[in-house]
């Protein structure tokens, strides 16, 4: 019988770095929300003796091997001697390359079965959360799949109150791909010029509003980075974020190094009526009640 296990999205609702690592990682400081409404589904059934693992269908220009969901199957396995013979129909609802963690949050899922199965051979919690860094910074963020601050590279995960209840979620998801790599190598040549540009600030708990709500326990700063050397290059989605500010969010901002931005309104009627004005741009948009 076939087993069916959800991956999330996530947004970064702020995304600051800190600095860099003597290996070239970047060090970060990152607020990290699940969006449980958009998520792709892995459904699991058994494959005869000796089949391996298998995930279907091959997503383009990603060979098995290199698909993480298949990563985390072989790492779990040199890491437990636990590898079950698994056919993986994966189903995709997250854009890739968005910054919005698909790949990521398919292979925490992996690894949530993994670790149901793998009885006496199960990880310790912090074993699983390295073996998880090795696929990828954010895969140990969707191990845990909730609001958390992320630091280091992105494991060192300290799980947070933030209450956002009643806010819309907005997320506009145009189809541009932004190189991961690119967006890194640009922030660094920005960083290194004597006269770099400010990053902008939006503040989810302003006291400008008359919508006096408390949002959050502490202020919470919507804000990223990448924002600075993304925007320049791709003017399309600086569009889109200035259209969803002019449009009554009380805050838009880039998730990861794009190309999904996401925005929280206080109103659901002003962000049902701004999603619609953005798919009239061509651009996909979720709309989520958080």
């Amino acid at each position: 019988m076939p087993e069916t296990f959800s991956a999330p999205a996530k947004i970064n609702l702020a995304l600051h770095f800190t600095g860099r690592r003597a290996d070239g990682y970047h060090e970060l400081s990152s607020l990290f929300l699940p969006v449980p409404g958009l998520a792709d589904s892995l459904e699991l059934s058994p494959l005869p003796p000796g089949a391996g693992c298998r995930v279907v269908p091959e997503l383009p220009g990603c060979p098995q091997e290199r698909n993480l969901v298949h990563r985390a199957w072989a790492a779990y396995a040199a890491a437990t001697g636990f590898a079950p013979d698994v056919l993986v129909r994966l189903t995709k609802r997250i854009p890739t390359g968005a910054g919005l963690g698909g790949g990521s949050s398919d292979a925490a899922a992996m690894l949530r079965w993994l670790q149901v199965k793998a009885g006496s051979a199960a990880l310790s919690p912090s074993a699983l959360n390295a073996l998880a860094v090795g696929i990828g910074a954010d895969v140990p963020f969707f191990l845990l799949c909730r609001p958390a601050l992320a630091e280091g590279i992105g494991e060192v995960l300290t799980p947070v109150d933030l209450d956002l209840s009643g806010l819309t979620l907005v997320l506009a998801m145009p189809q541009v791909h932004v190189s991961t790599p690119w967006a890194y190598a640009a922030h660094d040549a920005v960083q290194a010029r004597k006269n770099r540009p400010a990053p902008q600030t939006d503040c989810l708990t302003s006291t400008t509003s008359a919508h006096k709500k408390r949002v959050s326990l502490s202020p919470v700063v919507a804000r990223n980075d990448f924002e600075v050397v993304v925007f320049p290059a791709y003017a399309a989605l600086r569009m889109v974020k200035e259209q969803l500010l002019t449009l009554g969010a009380a805050c838009a901002v880039m998730s990861g190094s794009g190309a999904a931005l996401a925005a929280l309104f206080r109103d659901a009627h002003p962000a049902q009526a701004a999603a619609e004005a953005v798919r009239l741009r061509g651009v996909p948009v979720h709309v989520e009640t958080l």
